[in-house]
């Protein structure tokens, strides 16, 4: 169950304390199904990257496609964007919640997309490939929809506060969908860099089977890697409601030069490589011993893939 990230759980009563006696069967139990597990069970590798996919089904947000396999899902957010008359239908809700965070969101294609570029090869042999490139594509498409002109990218739907006082299915929300976006009076170079780097990482992926998807993600890669370098700023203090959920900790400066790594792979472009060089003391990071990789911090990624480079 997905609380709200601001609040504790409450208890109202205090469970009674189990005896030594209780605690100490616990652990030997536990200790004896742990070790028979391992003894005679394999890990499914296979079966755990199944249900990572799986997952993903379970958090879609639009019209749901006739394969869905997690049947017990329906179509879902049929309006977003509607109210400020764009259409914002599709992408991922972010948890057992319903708002559609476009920082996270991105990342997490990013990652999916990196995986693929990596590991296609087992993940075909596990016959997950094209479960995996339906994730992607399900996000990408909604990044081509948010991106609804060169300086204008949708940043989130859905209202955090009034969404989590609530537990919905999203088939039948009640709650707000206002949607938030970034633009050259309300920058956001964190998720446009991320945005860049998501497209530009899905764009390699499709390259091969579907080159004119692949060009489409590219050019709005490029176009977004643009507008967020130009109008520099933070999107939370562009989009105020997300800072109790996704505040952007970092900066942007670790995004921008994310983004334009990304841009480079996908590229072979040289000024994209020339930017991070260029950028990369004064942005920091790159010589940092970095302790953390998420979607707020992207250094030891950015780091990973410049030593490949170089």
């Amino acid at each position: 169950m997905t609380m709200d990230k601001r609040q504790q759980h409450q208890y109202y009563g205090a469970a009674p304390k189990p005896t030594r006696f209780a605690k100490h069967w616990c652990l030997l139990l536990i200790s004896i199904f742990l070790f028979l597990n391992t003894r005679t069970l394999a890990f499914d590798y296979g079966d755990a990257l199944r249900k990572s996919l799986l997952y993903f089904e379970s958090q879609r947000s639009g019209r749901l496609p006739y394969n869905q396999r997690v049947t017990w899902r329906h179509h879902s957010g049929l309006t977003d964007g509607l109210e400020q008359g764009v259409d914002l239908v599709g992408g991922y809700y972010d948890a057992g919640d319903h708002v559609k965070f476009g920082l996270p969101m991105a990342f997490t294609v990013t990652m999916l997309s990196w995986n693929v570029i990596e590991f296609q090869h087992q993940i075909a042999v596990a016959g997950e490939l094209e479960h995996a490139l339906e994730a992607i594509k399900w996000g990408t498409d909604y990044f081509i929809k948010a991106h609804t002109s060169p300086n204008v990218l949708w940043a989130e739907v859905g209202d955090g506060d009034t969404d989590h006082y609530c537990w919905q299915r999203p088939e039948d929300m009640t709650t707000s969908r206002q949607a938030y976006k970034i633009d050259e009076n309300n920058p956001g170079s964190d998720l446009a860099g991320e945005t860049t780097a998501a497209m530009a990482a899905a764009s390699i992926v499709f390259k091969g089977t579907n080159p004119h998807y692949s060009h489409l993600l590219l050019h709005h890669a490029q176009q977004l890697f643009e507008f967020g370098d130009k109008y520099r700023g933070k999107y939370d203090e562009s989009v105020g409601v997300v800072k109790s959920y996704y505040a952007s900790v970092s900066g942007y400066k670790d995004e921008l030069l994310w983004g334009a790594m990304w841009l480079y792979k996908a590229t072979g472009d040289d000024k994209y490589l020339e930017y991070v060089i260029g950028n990369a003391h004064c942005f920091g990071g790159i010589g940092w011993a970095m302790t953390e990789f998420s979607w707020d911090v992207k250094y030891a990624g950015l780091q990973i893939m410049a030593s490949k480079d170089f």
